[in-house]
């Protein structure tokens, strides 16, 4: 069996962390078994749908390293849900109902004033053809419910383990509705009956469905996927994240410069029994997702914590991993400019920064001219190398008696512009004598 597991947003707005946290599960599930991950458009809201959200969605997706191996919009196959229909109506199974939704709740309301659990009474059963067709005379539409058989539904959950619904305690489901158009249970079953998706990964607000499509599957006499319900991610103070605010959305998350790795890591890591860490590789992380150790808790979301992870990623990025993304914005300085800098960056951008105070122009800070003027002129011959700060300095000290933060802070203001940066000895050879001398003389350079 090839595993198939599918990632199925509705593109009725920007993907958050927290979608990505779904996409992220299903994708590595799949890396991990050599399986397929399929990204299917929930899209038959067509009012609702964009084709600008679902292209976004595909860009995310790609950003984040999880590019689909099939993408499927459910806009394009209501052949397939209409003879699911079909076969449901002919085996009794989708039955048509007349209530309105005023009528719905008015008989709810008396369901809970009488103790009794809110319920359909499955009253559209009685109806006769003739009651039918008196009712379409009067202008009323059918909307469509599946008939659930009152039993036990088990399965063995990926991250909760056994679980169960009693079905008798629910109320048929609608399916279609009076204008013909599906809701999601039915296109979402048809599609991973067509498709083959052998495991459903999903947040744990789908566990109330399960049972429902459990019993659809079996009644289209289909495979039934193995299910896996993981916990939400949440804001900080607890709240739940939502595509229509726009919030923590993957586009913002990029357009800040964040690294795809971290948000990987933090998205899947979070609410785990693994700790939250710096993780370069996909494969890697993938090696770490064990869904059966998902925490049953929400998994709150500290921007902060993304902060943190992204500073940890860069400071541990190799060269040949940078270099690329280095040249491609221009910069020289090779590895040792790379490894100089690379623990004072927040976001990869920051070298821009600090490849200006290595090339200037730096307008130097003179904080003591005497010291300035004595390092200047005890600035050694090149070439340098790292070991030349060291000597340098202890001339420096040497002659002028300054020491410690006296010493160091100056000089450091002088040849950068700047209090604080890179350990000095990798930036100084870099530097390189000309413009060094030129700063500490007071020189723009």
């Amino acid at each position: 069996m090839t595993v198939t597991v599918r990632f199925a947003p509705s593109p009725t707005g920007l993907i958050h962390i927290g979608n990505a946290r779904t996409a992220l599960l299903n994708a590595l599930f799949a890396r991990r078994q050599g399986g397929t991950f399929v990204l299917r458009f929930d899209d038959t809201d067509l009012e609702r749908s964009r084709r600008d959200y679902a292209d976004a969605i595909e860009v995310d997706l790609a950003w984040l390293g999880i590019p689909p191996d099939r993408t499927i919009r459910q806009s394009e196959r209501l052949a397939i849900y209409e003879e699911t229909a079909a076969w449901l109506r002919a085996e009794h199974r989708l039955y048509a109902c007349y209530e309105t939704a005023d009528e719905l709740e008015r008989r709810r309301r008396i369901q809970l004033a009488r103790g009794q659990p809110p319920v359909y009474d499955r009253a559209a059963l009685a109806l006769s053809d003739e009651d039918r067709a008196r009712l379409e005379a009067e202008g009323r539409r059918p909307h469509w419910r599946f008939r659930l058989e009152s039993r036990r539904v088990e399965w063995d959950d990926l991250v909760r383990g056994p679980s169960h619904v009693e079905t008798a305690s629910l109320s048929d489901p609608v399916l279609v509705r009076e204008d013909g158009s599906y809701l999601y249970t039915l296109p979402s079953v048809a599609d991973d009956i067509e498709v083959g998706i052998t495991h459903v990964i999903r947040g744990e607000d789908h566990v109330t469905n399960t049972a429902v499509q459990i019993q659809l599957f079996e009644a289209l006499n289909g495979q039934v996927p193995t299910f896996g319900h993981h916990n939400l991610l949440t804001t900080a103070s607890g709240e739940g994240l939502s595509k229509r605010s726009g919030a923590l959305s993957l586009r913002s998350l990029r357009e800040a410069g964040l690294e795809p790795m971290a948000v990987n890591a933090l998205a899947v890591l979070v609410g785990s029994a693994e700790a939250v860490r710096p993780v370069a590789r996909l494969d890697e992380l993938a090696g770490l997702v064990d869904l059966a150790h998902i925490s049953r808790a929400p998994a709150q979301f500290h921007e902060a914590d993304l902060e943190t992870l992204n500073a940890r990623l860069l400071h541990g990025m190799p060269w040949d991993e940078a270099r690329p993304r280095l040249e491609a914005l221009g910069i020289g300085g090779g590895e040792p400019f790379w490894l100089a800098v690379r623990g004072n960056l927040a976001r990869f951008d920051d070298v821009r920064l600090w490849w200006g105070i290595v090339e200037g122009p730096v307008e130097p800070v003179i904080q003591d001219s005497a010291l300035a003027a004595a390092a200047a002129g005890l600035l050694p011959e090149p070439p340098w190398s790292t070991e030349t700060w060291r000597d340098w300095t202890g001339e420096v000290r040497a002659r002028t008696g300054q020491k410690g933060r006296t010493l160091f802070q100056p000089l450091r203001l002088a040849l950068t512009g700047l209090d604080h940066g890179p350990e000095l000895a990798s930036l100084l050879p870099l530097i390189g004598p000309e413009r060094a001398r030129r700063r500490l003389s007071g020189e723009t350079a």
